[in-house]
């Protein structure tokens, strides 16, 4: 397996897995995975990682994919995202979560993000053991937070804290002005 970025010419694929994700009823409030033109724009240009199977020559099946989504419009939040990793079925069980998730860590505190979050369905306890063993830590429990085809759904708030970003000198100046200036 090698993981690459995450490209348009990417996207069915993608698109697939995520529809896997989708039927299982434990990965998203999603009841539909949306078309390329309508999820780009609402994840961060950076941090976009596919896991490609190597027996391909690392340039075809796609096994899973991560992405950062920002968490708000304002500028103080600049360094907050919302973190989305989703497996083929077929790859489960192979680490394809838990090296996808790495990568978006690194990639992420690269481009200044100091916190990432998640909200995972607590069914979901795959996903919650691999963010926790990315670093994550669970902040809270949403109870009734929302509905899937007619019930009400908790998620687990999970966070990852960097260490390196916001330690005094990882925060960009112009995050770090808009973060004063909004104080």
């Amino acid at each position: 397996m090698t993981l690459h970025p995450l490209t348009a010419a990417h996207w069915p694929q993608v698109r697939a897995i995520y529809e896997q994700g989708i039927a299982t009823g434990n990965a998203t409030f999603q009841t539909q995975a949306p078309g390329w033109d309508e999820w780009d724009p609402g994840h961060l240009p950076h941090s976009r990682w596919v896991a490609l199977d190597a027996s391909y020559g690392g340039s075809g099946q796609v096994l899973g994919w991560a992405a950062l989504s920002p968490v708000s419009g304002r500028c103080v939040y600049g360094g907050v995202a919302e973190v989305s990793v989703y497996v083929a079925g077929a790859a489960r069980g192979r680490g394809v979560g838990r090296q996808l998730l790495a990568a978006l860590v690194s990639a992420s505190e690269q481009h200044g993000i100091w916190t990432l979050q998640a909200g995972i369905f607590p069914e979901n306890t795959t996903s919650i053991s691999i963010h926790a063993g990315a670093g994550f830590r669970e902040v809270g429990r949403r109870e009734r937070i929302g509905q899937l085809h007619g019930m009400w759904r908790d998620t687990v708030l999970l966070e990852r804290r960097s260490a390196i970003v916001g330690a005094g000198t990882g925060v960009p100046a112009s995050v770090s002005a808009a973060f004063s200036a909004a104080s």
